[in-house]
């Protein structure tokens, strides 16, 4: 039983910090580049254009925030729920985008759109659904243990 319970220990550490390093990954360009990430929120064609820059300025910060929260177990109950939140957004976004027919840059790692050539859209859901699972085994396992 000890051994199960050590495993289980050691999947959840690991989800947490990967998932958190992902975020804290994700934030770093948009930060340091909120202009052209802006560009690719404006892209998505989803926004008004009164909240493109107010995402843009925000949506980094939040998931550098997230990232830390998650890597140095802070908070966890809402990271793991801010963190599926997000990543269900996220993937909405792209299906949204996807069944319109828009080939458009990601911008989730990075805010360059002219060097790099997207990846198709079903990549993109494939990846987002892997890390919502992720994060979704997180917050199954924090409701878990409050019980």
């Amino acid at each position: 039983m000890k051994s199960q319970a050590s495993l289980q220990s050691k999947s959840f550490l690991a989800t947490r910090v990967f998932l958190g390093l992902v975020f804290l990954y994700a934030s770093i360009d948009k930060i340091l580049y909120p202009t052209a990430f802006a560009e690719i929120v404006y892209d998505y064609r989803s926004l008004p254009d009164g909240l493109i820059y107010v995402t843009a300025a925000v949506l980094p910060w939040f998931e550098l925030l997230l990232g830390l929260f998650l890597v140095l177990d802070i908070w966890l109950p809402g990271a793991a729920l801010a963190s599926s939140f997000l990543l269900m957004v996220f993937l909405a976004a792209i299906a949204y985008n996807m069944g319109r027919g828009l080939d458009i840059s990601c911008g989730c790692f990075t805010s360059a759109t002219e060097s790099m050539t997207p990846a198709p859209m079903f990549y993109y859901l494939i990846r987002d659904g892997l890390l919502l699972a992720l994060s979704l085994y997180l917050g199954c396992r924090i409701l878990l243990e409050r019980r």
